[in-house]
């Protein structure tokens, strides 16, 4: 099979993908054309059907399609001009290859987790933590095969944990190097500040926003679960569980980015830049990944400037 990532301009090939989106587009002449959005276990690229002829089996979203191809670039990113399209069928496809995944052990991530919550010194946090993420296989389960975006960062399956680990990681680290910072807290708010995503993003291959992630999101459904799972510890301080949903509520740390409020906490500060730093960087390590190029990539929106990769010396 040719993984996307492995794709060259230039390529010609004929190979199945999963079509993760399809949109009926026009041109500035008025002629209608399919732009699609395709997937495999490496990666995503865009894909456009330029003539809609007799070559091209009616395909829907979410569908497996063996598309003729030639690999351009277009504005420093490739792209397939499609030629024919197939339709695959149950058995023409193996749908393993097609579900990205993460590239880290996750038994050693989700064993570094439990490490942490074991760490814990405030009963109450450590038995909040521990009843979701150790006794819940259900949810655990749930939580270690989740990705962690529709895109942008840690959209893979075992994103979540990757992102939630790399977090609470940071977040251990500043923890212990300026005191002030009550740790068990912070740790506790790193695990939860996205658990909210399993109920705001479908599993793969779909991968995309539920009702309930369009109407709510994933940092409120995030914080009423803190709410309920507190409830369930008799004698949690309310004050506590406060202060932990703040810190989910704000850790996108501005109104403006979807936290709706702003850290009023030195946890709730950490957990932000911490969250906005791994967010950031992954983001950045997947634009690397896609292309050798060593050049200017173009203006990138997430970062509000043109990047390139660092020289080699």
């Amino acid at each position: 099979m040719r993984y996307l990532k492995d794709l060259r301009e230039g390529d010609m090939l004929s190979e199945t993908y999963l079509c993760k989106s399809k949109q009926v587009m026009q041109t500035k002449a008025g002629k209608s054309y399919y732009s699609l959005l395709l997937q495999d276990k490496t990666g995503t690229v865009d894909g456009k059907i330029w003539d809609l002829g007799p070559g091209i089996d009616h395909f829907d979203s979410m569908d497996y399609i063996r598309v003729d191809a030639q690999v351009v670039s277009f504005q420093n990113a490739l792209q397939m001009n499609i030629r024919r399209v197939h339709k695959c069928h149950e058995g023409e496809y193996d749908p393993r290859e097609y579900m990205p995944c993460t590239d880290k052990d996750v038994k050693e991530l989700y064993q570094e987790l439990t490490c942490f919550i074991k760490s814990m010194k405030n009963e109450y946090l450590r038995t909040l933590a521990s009843n979701y993420f150790l006794e819940n296989k259900e949810a655990a389960k749930a939580f270690v095969n989740h990705s962690a975006a529709k895109a942008v960062h840690h959209g893979f399956i075992g994103g979540l944990l990757e992102h939630t680990v790399s977090v609470t990681r940071m977040c251990d680290y500043i923890a212990k190097n300026y005191p002030v910072v009550n740790r068990d807290l912070l740790l506790t708010a790193a695990m939860f500040h996205d658990v909210g995503k399993l109920q705001e993003l479908s599993t793969f291959p779909e991968n995309d926003y539920t009702d309930a992630g369009q109407l709510l999101g994933h940092i409120y459904i995030g914080a009423e679960l803190i709410g309920k799972l507190a409830a369930d510890i008799p004698g949690f301080p309310e004050k506590l569980k406060h202060e932990l949903m703040h810190c989910v509520l704000a850790h996108h740390g501005e109104l403006e980015f979807g936290s709706p409020k702003k850290p009023a906490l030195v946890e709730a500060l950490a957990l932000s830049m911490a969250d906005n730093l791994d967010a950031k960087l992954e983001t950045m390590t997947e634009l690397f990944a896609g292309t050798d190029e060593r050049g200017w990539l173009g203006f990138q929106k997430l970062f509000e400037s043109n990047v390139r990769k660092t020289g080699e010396y």
